[in-house]
C-alpha cells in the first residue's frame, strides 16, 4: 500500500489529507476560527457545582462552560486546606463524590479538554492530565506504565516496559504508544525529557496566570502531523508551503531524522488538492448517497444522536444467485463504509443496515471485512456482530465534530430537517390565513409575497383563491422568501401585517 500525506496551507485554513493507494481516507482541517481544543490544558474556574448530577461546570474561557464529571477530578491541584491531611486525602480518593463536593464556586482547577464542544453541548473535561509525544504519553497524575494494545509481541512489550521504568521518575506515569515499537533507550529518554519540560512549564503558568487561561496548546498542525500521522508507513509528505515544510523538517531532525527525505515541497501552478483529486472527493463527502462500482450504493444519514447507514443493491443484478449478488454488494459496501467513517469522521453510535443475508458464513465474512478495514482507523471503535434484525451496531470515539459539521451549518430554510413545506401545503396555509383574516383584517388591499415555486403553483391552481374576500389580494414572487414561508403587506401603506392570523 502506497501511503502519502498531502498538506494544503492557506491564509485562513490548513488541511491535511491522508491518501492510501491514491484514495482519500482521512481529512483534517485547521481553521483560524475553528481550531481544535481537544488535549489543551486550562486553568479553569468552578462556575457551578451540581452534586445531583455528579459533575461541575467549569469556565475555561470558551463561549459555553465545560463539563467535568466527579470521577475525572484529580485532587493534585485542588486548593483545599483539608487536603493537607493525608489520611483525609486517601479517604476522598476512594470516593469521587466526596471529592466533587469539595469544589466550591470560584475555585481554580487544572483541567484538560477530553471532547470538544459539539452542537449545544459544552466541552468535556478531565483532571487526569496527559501530554502526548510521538512514542510516549506523559501521565503526571499517575505512576503506572501502560502499553498500547496494538503492540502484540509479549517480548517487545517487556522490552519497552523495562526501558520506561529506567527512563521515568517514580511519581510519573507513561503510556507507551504503538509508534514506539522498536524504539531505543535513547529515543525514549529524549522524548521523556521534552514531555517533562512541557509539564514543568504548565505548572509554572498555572501558578502565574489568572484563570481562565490556556496553559498548553497541543493542536499545532505540524505537531499533530509528526506525533500522530507521520511514521515509517508513510511513503511521502507533500506540502505546498516552504515555511511549513522547513518547520516539519526542523522538528523531524530532532525526533525522526530518517523521515526527513520523505518530505517534499509542491510548487506546481495548479492547487495541490486539485492535482491529487482531493477537492473532488471532499465535495462527494457531503452527499448522503455514495455509489459503488458494482452498481449498488449506500446512504449515510447523520443525526445528533446517531448515524444510520443503509446498503442497497441499486442497479446491480449480478450474474449468479441472489445470495452471491448480495454478498458482493455488502463486501464492497463494508470497505467503502469503513473509508467513509474515517473520511467523514463519523462518531458516536453508528448503525449499518446491510442487505439481508441468509448464510451465516456470509454474515461472518461481512463482519470480518468491516472489522479488518476499521483496524486502519486511528480512532477507537467497537463493532458488534449482526443483530437479529440484520443490523451492525458500532460505537466510535467522538473527539471532534464530523466533517459535515465542520463545513456546514444548520439550514435556515428547513431548520436542519432536510425538508421544506411542499408548494401545495404553503398554498393551503395561505388559504387558511385568508379565511381567518376575513373577519378581522381592516386593510382594503394586501400583497402576499411567496417563493417563486409557490407562486407558480398558485397561478396554476386559481381554485384555491377564487372566493370573494372583503379585501383585494395580489401574489408576488420573491426569491428571498423561504419556500415554507410567506409575508403579507398592506398594498396601500406597504407596512408588514403581523402574523397574528398566521397559525
Amino acid at each position: 500500500m502506497f501511503k502519502e500525506i498531502i498538506i494544503n496551507v492557506q491564509p485562513f485554513e490548513k488541511r491535511i489529507a491522508v491518501m492510501e493507494d491514491n484514495k482519500l481516507m482521512e481529512l483534517f482541517i485547521e481553521r483560524e476560527d475553528k481550531v481544535s481544543i481537544v488535549g489543551n490544558i486550562y486553568k479553569g474556574i468552578v462556575q457551578d457545582n451540581l452534586p445531583g448530577m455528579g459533575a461541575a461546570f467549569i469556565n475555561i474561557g470558551l463561549e459555553r462552560t465545560a463539563f467535568l464529571h466527579y470521577r475525572d477530578i484529580s485532587s493534585d491541584f485542588m486548593d483545599k486546606e483539608e487536603l493537607a491531611d493525608k489520611a483525609f486525602l486517601r479517604a476522598i480518593e476512594k470516593d469521587q463524590y466526596k471529592k466533587g463536593e469539595l469544589l466550591k464556586e470560584n475555585d481554580e482547577i487544572l483541567v484538560q479538554v477530553e471532547k470538544a464542544p459539539i452542537g449545544t453541548k459544552g466541552a468535556r473535561l478531565t483532571g487526569q492530565i496527559t501530554i502526548p509525544g510521538k512514542f510516549l504519553v506523559l501521565f503526571p497524575n499517575h505512576d503506572q506504565i501502560a502499553i498500547s494494545r496494538r503492540i502484540f509481541s509479549y517480548r517487545e512489550k517487556a522490552r519497552l516496559r523495562d526501558i520506561a521504568k529506567k527512563v521515568k521518575d517514580p511519581n510519573m506515569g507513561l503510556i507507551i504508544r504503538t509508534a514506539s515499537y522498536g524504539c531505543s533507550y535513547e529515543e525514549f529518554a529524549e522524548e521523556y525529557k521534552n514531555l517533562k519540560l512541557i509539564w514543568k512549564n504548565v505548572i509554572k503558568q498555572y501558578e502565574k496566570k489568572k484563570a481562565p487561561a490556556c496553559l498548553f496548546n497541543e493542536n499545532d498542525l505540524t505537531n499533530v502531523l509528526i506525533r500522530d500521522m507521520f511514521n515509517h508507513t508513510v511513503n511521502r509528505v507533500v506540502v505546498d508551503s516552504a515555511y511549513v515544510k522547513d518547520k516539519i523538517i526542523s522538528d523531524l531532525i530532532q525526533l525522526e531524522p530518517d523521515l526527513v527525505d520523505r518530505v517534499e515541497l509542491y510548487n506546481e501552478e495548479s492547487p495541490i488538492f486539485d492535482a491529487y483529486g482531493i477537492e473532488r472527493e471532499i465535495e462527494k463527502s457531503f452527499n448522503s448517497r455514495i455509489d459503488l462500482k458494482s452498481g449498488g450504493h449506500i446512504i449515510i444519514e447523520q443525526t445528533e444522536a446517531l448515524v444510520s447507514i443503509d446498503v442497497n443493491t441499486g442497479s446491480f443484478i449480478g450474474n449468479q444467485h441472489l445470495e452471491d449478488t448480495v454478498l458482493i454488494t455488502n463486501t464492497e459496501a463494508a470497505k467503502e463504509i469503513a473509508r467513509q467513517i474515517r473520511l467523514r469522521d463519523l462518531s458516536g453510535i453508528i448503525v449499518i443496515d446491510f442487505i439481508d443475508m441468509k448464510s451465516r458464513r456470509n454474515q461472518q465474512a461481512i463482519y470480518s471485512t468491516l472489522t479488518n478495514e476499521m483496524k486502519r482507523d486511528r480512532s477507537k471503535s467497537k463493532i458488534f456482530k449482526l443483530s437479529p434484525l440484520g443490523l451492525v451496531e458500532m460505537a466510535r470515539k467522538r473527539i471532534r465534530p464530523s466533517l459535515l459539521s465542520t463545513f456546514s451549518e444548520r439550514c435556515q430554510c428547513c431548520n436542519g430537517t432536510g425538508k421544506v413545506l411542499s408548494r401545495d401545503s404553503v398554498a393551503l396555509k395561505i388559504y387558511r390565513w385568508l379565511k381567518r383574516a376575513e373577519n378581522y383584517l381592516k386593510e382594503r388591499a394586501i400583497e402576499i409575497y411567496v417563493h417563486p415555486n409557490v407562486y407558480e403553483f398558485i397561478i396554476q391552481h386559481p381554485q384555491y383563491f377564487n372566493e370573494n374576500y372583503p379585501f383585494q389580494t395580489e401574489f408576488i414572487a420573491d426569491k428571498k422568501i423561504n419556500q415554507g414561508k410567506f409575508e403579507i403587506y398592506s398594498a396601500i401603506t406597504h407596512k408588514k401585517i403581523t402574523n397574528e392570523f398566521n397559525r
